[in-house]
């Protein structure tokens, strides 16, 4: 758990300049985010930011990982649900959808 923290701390310290490095403008982060601009600069400036405002932030930063990371929830989440018989067939998804006329 101590290396977590650390590893959080690092990021915390660095996410000024890695918000820099990034091709995405700062405005661009903070309109994502939801947050007001001269709350993000204050937080920017005292790292101060919630745990949940810079997952948003790595989010924006690295869409590459968080693709995947969704990904495979996804996949994982298709998975439970076929072991627990939790599906349709491709027959019963074809009536279905042409009883609501949508092919």
């Amino acid at each position: 758990m101590i290396l977590e923290i650390l590893a959080y701390k690092n990021i915390v310290n660095d996410i000024e300049d890695l918000m820099t490095k990034s091709p995405f403008k700062k405005n661009y982060i903070i309109e994502q985010i939801g947050i007001p601009s001269p709350t993000f600069y204050r937080k920017l400036k005292t790292q101060t930011f919630t745990p949940d405002e810079m997952l948003s932030i790595a989010k924006i930063l690295s869409p590459e990982e968080n693709f995947m990371l969704e990904l495979k929830a996804d996949i994982a989440q298709g998975k439970l649900d076929y072991m627990n018989g939790d599906y349709i067939t491709h027959e019963e998804m074809l009536k279905e959808l042409k009883s609501k006329k949508l092919i």
